[in-house]
């Protein structure tokens, strides 16, 4: 077995119901919490008073910042923070999900440090232990940001998509409550859903990957296959909210230790050039074709999840099953209504090209099994335009 490091730092408190211990979990780490979320909206107010409530009987000030935005900027973080630090807060809470988890971490960078959070990115040496403590409770089940020490914003002036990546931002505790994520309308739990099979998937493929990532991984693969179908059918099914917010979880475990691969490096850049687009129908564009150019660089392991998808694969050698493991998550996009292209979401075939320009800003794609050139990530975008039937 070849040598490797895991480490996760962050407490996760699991269950229906849980969300309520928010107050005396937050005491543990300070007196005033800013806390970050997306505006209000009716389906999310009694959830925000509840949090609230339990903050202030437990003896914390509250005060709210409720301007993120989906693929937050490095404007909005901004604005955050001048918050955070004009109320000398001591603690932030991210509640809602990936966007507003990640912009909490950024505040909480950019609160406590010289300059913008965006001065402390995966390009740099990142922030420091002045960082405030963060606790994150995800109202999705995808983004697996709960448990990671990524936060991805954009800068602004630039449509420069990228993260900062430094374990000084992994949430102290981690609330997963499937009760709160009940709420999410069944486009958001799809693509949040597809977002965790990634995060697995990828990960398992990663030339970082572990043994302990391998096994979690699988299992969360094999949760997603049978539970995200159901959590789609029947928002109130608290088994597939629990089984797809542990999957998340599983997923945000697995990809801090490992990291992603090619769809999620180039799926970043998707929401640097067109924010309009989510992070999840990104990654469902891009996937077909990215399977397609990276299933026989890891053979065992995409018949393996091909398997998993498809269970009559089982009779076919690994190279055969390797092969139909593409059309199996072809079956499963379909099956989630997840089968678009990029003409889809209004992306258009210029924004393409810069999108394949940019695919090497970030480092993911190095940890894909076959490492693409910008000609070929180019190619393989290019061919996710136009989705046919």
């Amino acid at each position: 077995m070849k040598a490797f490091n895991y480490y996760a730092p962050t407490e996760i408190i699991f269950g229906c119901g849980r969300v309520k211990e928010i107050g005396s979990i937050a005491a543990q780490y300070g007196k005033k919490a800013l806390l970050v979320t997306v505006p209000e909206f009716p389906a999310v107010k009694e959830l925000y008073a509840k949090v609230k409530e339990s903050l202030i009987e437990n003896g914390l000030e509250v005060v709210h910042f409720d301007g993120v935005i989906p693929n937050p900027t490095t404007d909005i973080v901004t604005e955050g923070a001048n918050m955070a630090k004009s109320a000398g807060v001591d603690l932030v809470i991210g509640l809602g999900g990936g966007s507003s988890m990640d912009t909490a971490k950024a505040i909480a960078v950019e609160a406590t440090h010289p300059g913008t959070a965006w001065d402390y990115n995966c390009h740099t040496e990142g922030p420091t232990s002045a960082t405030l403590p963060i606790i994150a409770i995800g109202t999705t089940a995808g983004t697996g940001s709960q448990c990671t020490q990524c936060a991805v914003i954009t800068k602004t002036s630039d449509q420069d998509k990228s993260a900062i990546w430094h374990r000084n931002i992994f949430p102290k505790v981690a609330i997963v409550d499937p009760e709160v994520t009940a709420t999410m309308p069944k486009s958001v739990t799809a693509q949040t859903g597809f977002d965790a099979f990634c995060h697995n998937f990828e990960a398992y493929l990663s030339v970082n990957t572990s043994p302990l990532v391998e096994l979690m991984a699988v299992e969360a693969i094999k949760i997603i296959k049978e539970y995200l179908p159901k959590a789609l059918e029947d928002p109130n099914d608290m088994e597939a909210r629990s089984k797809m917010a542990w999957a998340d979880t599983l997923g945000g475990l697995t990809n801090s230790n490992a990291g992603v691969t090619l769809p999620h490096g180039l799926g970043m850049q998707v929401g640097g050039h067109a924010p309009h687009v989510s992070h999840g129908q990104a990654l469902a564009i891009i996937y077909p074709q990215f399977t397609r150019y990276t299933y026989a660089w890891a053979v065992e392991k995409f018949a393996k999840v091909g398997r998993i998808l498809n269970p009559s694969l089982n009779e076919l050698s690994d190279e055969e099953a390797a092969k139909e493991s593409c059309v199996a998550i072809d079956d499963f996009l379909k099956k989630i209504g997840l089968w678009i292209g990029f003409k889809d979401v209004n992306v258009t075939k210029e924004q393409i090209r810069q999108i394949a320009d940019d695919g090497q800003v970030l480092g993911d794609y190095l940890n894909n099994p076959r490492v693409a050139t910008i000609d070929e990530m180019y190619e393989i975008l290019m061919n996710c335009y136009q989705r046919k039937e």
